[in-house]
């Protein structure tokens, strides 16, 4: 059972996803999302692969379980949570030695189980990280939406805010829009009034405005991929953010779990970057705002360079670019 993303704030529907179908479905239109958010769905959606399938041998259930994650792996490109949660729970199957089809069957639901209760672990970790460098008052920024939405219920850039809100801290978060989909204005603005903590939306456009203004102390949003070196890969809008924050000599932090960091690819040039249909742009509302066949761009993320990210906030530590190597030795 999931909230449908796309319908808050006007509505909050829960949806149960039934089938792997369901899973993907739920995953590339955005019902779900988030990099944990999607890899938690899709770990589930490998239990569910393994409980309906009729197999009666471990190597049939196993390979349903493949088929499954082969279709899983298509719903979208960036976030690398998806593709780790994925092969985690296919290892942790391959891996065991049992031979019982009903026993493998609640391996896979149990590795399903065990990511979604370390994922809150792990942001309630980034969030008390992340607000001992925050202080007892002032305002933050955030870009997208990174919040519990986007996790299992505690969130990577708002984790720091929610904590510090917890221990009486006054802060004050603008939160970006984040066009073309409105992830900020719909999904964060929403969550963080719930939790009593006070929000302005701004416009992408007004960004630099706010920052000039000098009350903003740190700038918090979270990832989808990060590479070996640094680079991040966020919501379309991400790189401006930060040119902007080091412009104002305001610290850039991102906030990530150690599984969103991806030690295979060098650099953030490596990263697959979803492009997504010209009809979130050339509509609005359900109403057309661009002429008939003008061209579209438009990409789901970007890719912010390493020299603009001050630190990562992990369930590890804070760490500067050049620090999180060590990361990939604590990778389960």
């Amino acid at each position: 059972m999931i909230i449908d993303q796309t319908l808050l704030p006007g509505e909050e529907r829960r949806i149960e996803l039934a089938t792997v179908d369901d899973v993907w479905e739920a995953i590339q239109q955005l019902k779900i999302r988030g990099a944990p958010a999607i890899g938690i769905a899709a770990a589930f959606g490998l239990a569910i692969a393994a409980r309906d399938s009729e197999a009666t041998e471990r190597t049939e259930l196993l390979s349903d379980v493949k088929a499954a994650r082969k279709v899983l792996a298509t719903s979208r490109p960036t976030a690398v949570n998806l593709f780790w949660a994925l092969d985690r729970v296919l290892d942790a199957v391959e891996q065991s030695p049992l031979t019982d089809v009903d026993a493998l069957r609640a391996l896979v639901w149990a590795e399903a189980q065990a990511l979604l209760a370390e994922d809150l672990e792990v942001c309630r970790k980034i969030g008390e990280f992340g607000a001992a460098l925050l202080g007892d008052a002032g305002a933050v920024l955030t870009h997208c939406n990174a919040g519990g939405l986007a996790t299992s219920g505690y969130g990577t850039a708002l984790a720091p805010i929610y904590v510090a809100h917890e221990q009486g801290k006054h802060l004050h978060v603008y939160v970006d829009e984040t066009r073309p989909l409105l992830q900020g204005a719909r999904l964060t603005s929403w969550e963080l009034a719930r939790a009593g903590v006070d929000a302005t939306v701004i416009a992408d456009s007004m960004a630099a405005t706010v920052l000039a203004r000098g009350d903003v102390r740190a700038v918090i949003v979270g990832a989808d991929r990060v590479a070996a070196n640094g680079d991040v890969a966020n919501k379309i809008g991400t790189y401006g953010v930060a040119i902007l924050a080091r412009s104002f000599d305001i610290p850039f932090y991102v906030a990530v779990p150690s599984s969103t960091i991806d030690f295979s690819l060098a650099s953030g040039a490596e990263i697959p970057i979803e492009e997504r249909a010209p009809d979130e742009l050339t509509t609005f509302n359900q109403r057309i705002v661009t002429p008939p066949g003008v061209h579209v761009f438009n990409p789901a993320f970007d890719v912010t360079p390493a020299k603009y990210v001050t630190a990562f906030i992990t369930e590890c530590g804070v760490l500067s670019p050049g620090e999180i190597a060590a990361l990939q030795s604590m990778r389960k």
